[in-house]
């Protein structure tokens, strides 16, 4: 059944909240032992950084919706995923993760992704942004913040992500309605728009830019102790989503992301001959090349704001 925007948009700006309705000195912060907690920074530094990949996409997004009603429910989801992130921010301060001022600095491979976010995303069509951006809501969703809450006791961390739960199951309710209005379109139209943007470069650098990012997250959760098969239903929940859908299966970037979860999962593919070696040559990517981490960072704040 279709999805009424006018009706989701009115939910979303009904169920807005903020960092000052938590109770961030709350008990609950000594749960958080000493030998989990080198993990545990690093883990959330990551999560709070594909949060606002997320939030640089859905920018990008806002300008190419079809309508006016789904350009303001993609400005809304840009602003939850900077939320998102202040909140992870604040659950990395109350746990004595931060000093004052500091802030967790992005690995090497989500430092590209902005980079290439910044960069090429207002160029990309409605078709790959709208593909792309689910896979890694569903990733995390599925398998990021679920890991999170099993191995984390403080019950601050289970009300901030119970909330971002919500607004992520209506980011993905969203994200799969659109994919299913793009692949609605004609074969011809849905052809013209695959092979007019998969040779660009935007295109091409991002393919090489996703693979180690992908492959970093996968090899950073199963370390930390998440078991590869909650990865695997995880992942495989983008196919099942899509799958429902009547129109979805046309959508040919839907296809080739379906495809690569696949392999990503699977620890035996051959895939991971190449993308195991893409994560160590980007460990060893000259810093000196990566451009300054862009301005929007500096909206990052783990201060609770009404």
């Amino acid at each position: 059944m279709a999805i009424d925007m006018d009706t989701m948009l009115a939910k979303i700006k009904d169920r807005q909240w903020a960092l000052a309705d938590i109770d961030w000195d709350a008990p609950g912060a000594e749960t958080i032992s000493d030998e989990f907690r080198p993990k545990l920074k690093a883990f959330m530094a990551d999560l709070c950084w594909i949060e606002n990949v997320g939030a640089r996409g859905f920018a990008a997004m806002a300008k190419k919706a079809p309508t006016p009603t789904l350009a303001e429910i993609y400005r809304y989801f840009h602003a939850e995923e900077q939320r998102h992130a202040n909140a992870e921010l604040a659950l990395m301060k109350r746990w004595g993760m931060l000093d004052d001022g500091e802030m967790p600095e992005p690995n090497v491979n989500i430092r590209l992704a902005i980079e290439w976010l910044d960069r090429y995303a207002d160029g990309m069509s409605l078709a790959i942004l709208g593909t792309v951006i689910p896979m890694l809501e569903v990733a995390l969703d599925g398998a990021l913040l679920k890991f999170l809450l099993d191995e984390v006791d403080d019950p601050v961390c289970h009300q901030v992500f119970e909330r971002i739960n919500n607004d992520e199951s209506r980011h993905i309710a969203v994200d799969f309605e659109v994919l299913n209005m793009i692949g609605h379109a004609t074969a011809r139209k849905l052809a013209i728009d695959f092979v007019g943007n998969v040779a660009t470069p935007g295109v091409i650098i991002g393919a090489l830019m996703y693979v180690p990012l992908l492959n970093r997250m996968r090899n950073n959760i199963v370390g930390m102790g998440l078991e590869p098969e909650r990865l695997y239903k995880a992942m495989m929940r983008f196919k099942e989503l899509g799958g429902r859908s009547e129109y979805t299966w046309r959508v040919p970037t839907y296809q080739i992301l379906k495809l690569h979860a696949r392999m990503v999962v699977n620890p035996n593919n051959p895939y991971h001959w190449v993308a195991n070696p893409a994560v160590w040559a980007s460990d060893r990517y000259p810093k000196a090349l990566l451009r300054p981490i862009p301005s929007w960072f500096k909206e990052l704040t783990y201060k609770p704001a009404a």
